[in-house]
């Protein structure tokens, strides 16, 4: 089981430009995402998200799961959307599985995302600078954040520096994952 462990916070452009500055070597992502449910919302019902994404044209399928404390479960796999690939996702993550034909797209996102893999004392994280859109119910709205995303080490290293790393850019949390948020606006709220 793979688990994310991440911070999300609320950027302006000139934020992520400043945040950007501090370090060479950014790898760009372009990211075009896809949020799969059932119509009645079996997988949100459960706060779980299942998604294709393709980075740079690359697909990958990954489903979240809740879990206790920090963090969530996520498991990829690098494959088209298939039957398969979803089928496989369910199964790693010990999830009963939903049929693969009742599955239908309910939200999105696209955008561009700046990664960087920073060492620091303790642990090491990857943030990523997003700018582009949401995308739900045939409306679009800005989407600019910042993820400090815990990778190795000792996690609390990693909690206390995100929140140092915030309070220095006077960055707010953002609550909601961008599932939750395209979800929202595809449902009109």
């Amino acid at each position: 089981m793979g688990r994310e462990l991440e911070f999300k916070y609320i950027a302006t452009p000139e934020v992520l430009a400043q945040i950007r500055a501090l370090w060479d070597g950014w790898t760009e992502i372009s990211m075009e995402t896809t949020y799969f449910d059932t119509a009645d919302g079996k997988l949100s019902g459960k706060k779980c998200t299942l998604r294709q994404r393709l980075e740079n044209g690359s697909s990958v399928c990954t489903l979240k799961t809740p879990l206790s404390g920090f963090g969530r479960g996520e498991w990829d796999v690098q494959s088209v959307w298939s039957a398969e690939a979803v089928a496989r996702l369910f199964a790693d993550a010990a999830q009963t599985p939903i049929a693969f034909e009742s599955l239908l797209p309910v939200c999105g996102a696209r955008f561009t995302r700046l990664a960087k893999t920073v060492e620091l004392p303790g642990c090491t994280v990857e943030l990523a600078l997003d700018s582009g859109v949401l995308l739900g119910g045939g409306k679009e709205i800005p989407l600019c954040e910042l993820e400090i995303e815990f990778k190795s080490g000792a996690e609390a290293a990693a909690v206390n520096w995100a929140g140092h790393f915030a309070q220095r850019f006077a960055l707010q949390s953002e609550t909601k994952s961008k599932f939750k948020r395209a979800y929202l606006l595809a449902k009109g709220e």
